[in-house]
C-alpha cells in the first residue's frame, strides 16, 4: 500500500479526532440524561409515597442510608441529595416546558437553579443560558448572585430595528443592561485607561461576565479612514452570531453623541474588517451610569444595532428598577424567542 500524502493523512487524523470528540460528547450527555432521569424517578417515588403520609426527612435519610449500605461504591445518594431530588420533582413535574429541559443540563446546575431561583421563568433563563454557553458551577453561581436574569430583562438596545429577526432572537437575552466587575482592583476614581488596563489583566473573567460567547480580538483596535486614525476600546467577537463587536468604556454617564461615534465605528468595521460570511458589526456601549430616557431617544433614529450598558465593581440592582422588569408574559415571550 502506497505512503498516504502528509495532507492527506493529517485530514484522516483530524476527522477521526473529531469524531471520537462527539462521539466522547454523546456518551456524556447520554449518561447525564439517565442519571436525570434517575434522580427524577426517585424525587417521585418519595413524592407517591408521602402522599398521605407524615414522611419526613427521617425517612429519607433511612432511605439513604439504606441505599449507601447495598451500594457502598456509589455516589449522589446522601440524605440530602435525596431530599434535592424529591424537590427537584416537585419542582418541574408540573411544568411541561421544563421538565424536559432540566435533562440538558447537570444535576449541580440543576440544583443550583431549583434552589436559588425565585420562579420557572427565571429557572427558565438560567437554564437556557447554561446549556447554551456551558456554565460551570461556579460561573453559574456567579450570574445568579450579580442578578443576570433581572439585568439582562432591562437592557437597553436597537436591535429590534437594526438587525434581522434571526440575530434578534440570539441577541434578544445575550446583553445585560447591567455588568458586574467585582474581579477588577480599581480605587475610587480612575481614567478610562484604568479600566480598559484592569479589564485586559483580567481577560477571561471579564469574557465570563459578558456571558463566555465573545472571543477576545484586541484592545485599542486600529481604524484607518483616509488620512485619519481611530482606535476602538476593546475589539470583541461573538462567536455564535459570527459578528464583530466593537465596546467602548466611559468612566461617566452615557451621553447621546457616543451613538454617532459607535455608528461611525461599526460602518468601518463592516466595510474593512468583516469577513463575508460574517453579521453585520454590533456595538456595545459601557457607561458608569445612565439615564433610560436619554438612551431611548438617542438609539431610536440610529441604523446601526447598539446596546448600552452600565458596569458596577459591587453587587446591586438599583431599587428604582424593581417595578421596570417585563411582565411575565412579555419574559415568557423573550425566552421563546431563543428556542
Amino acid at each position: 500500500m502506497e505512503e498516504l500524502e502528509k495532507t492527506d493523512y493529517a485530514a484522516l487524523v483530524g476527522e477521526i479526532k473529531s469524531r471520537i470528540r462527539t462521539a466522547q460528547y454523546q456518551a456524556l450527555r447520554t449518561v447525564n440524561r439517565e442519571l436525570i432521569d434517575l434522580y427524577w424517578n426517585i424525587g417521585k417515588l418519595i413524592v407517591e409515597r408521602q402522599q398521605g403520609e407524615t414522611w419526613g426527612r427521617s425517612v429519607v435519610e433511612k432511605l439513604a442510608a439504606d441505599v449507601r449500605q447495598d451500594f457502598p461504591g456509589l455516589g449522589g445518594f446522601s440524605s440530602a441529595n435525596m431530599w434535592r431530588m424529591k424537590l427537584f420533582y416537585e419542582n418541574y413535574s408540573c411544568s411541561q416546558k421544563l421538565a424536559p429541559m432540566v435533562r440538558e443540563i447537570g444535576w449541580t446546575h440543576n440544583t443550583i437553579i431549583f434552589e436559588k431561583c425565585k420562579n420557572d421563568l427565571e429557572r427558565e433563563f438560567y437554564i437556557r443560558r447554561t446549556k447554551a454557553q456551558g456554565w460551570t458551577k461556579n460561573v453559574l453561581i456567579h450570574q445568579i448572585e450579580s442578578q443576570a436574569y433581572q439585568k439582562t430583562l432591562l437592557s437597553q438596545t436597537n436591535f429590534a430595528q437594526t438587525l434581522p429577526v434571526p440575530m434578534q432572537s440570539q441577541l434578544a437575552l445575550a446583553i445585560k443592561d447591567e455588568y458586574l466587575f467585582d474581579f477588577l482592583e480599581l480605587g475610587d476614581k480612575y481614567s478610562e485607561r484604568q479600566l480598559e488596563t484592569a479589564i485586559l489583566a483580567r481577560v477571561e473573567p471579564f469574557l465570563q461576565q459578558m456571558g463566555g460567547v465573545f472571543a477576545f480580538l484586541g484592545s485599542q483596535y486600529r481604524l484607518q479612514v483616509s488620512d485619519q486614525e481611530y482606535f476602538i476600546d476593546l475589539l470583541l467577537y461573538h462567536r455564535r452570531l459570527k459578528s464583530l463587536v466593537a465596546l467602548e468604556l466611559k468612566i461617566g454617564a452615557f451621553l447621546p453623541e457616543y451613538v454617532g461615534k459607535m455608528q461611525f465605528y461599526l460602518a468601518v468595521l463592516n466595510d474593512t474588517v468583516k469577513m463575508p460570511d460574517e453579521n453585520p458589526s454590533i456595538g456595545i456601549l459601557l457607561c458608569k451610569s445612565k439615564d433610560r430616557t436619554i438612551v431611548e431617544y438617542a438609539l431610536r433614529e440610529s441604523n446601526k444595532p447598539i446596546g448600552v450598558a452600565t458596569y458596577q465593581i459591587v453587587t446591586s440592582l438599583p431599587a428604582e428598577y424593581a417595578g421596570e422588569l417585563p411582565t411575565p408574559e412579555q419574559i415568557a415571550g423573550l425566552l421563546g424567542e431563543t428556542e
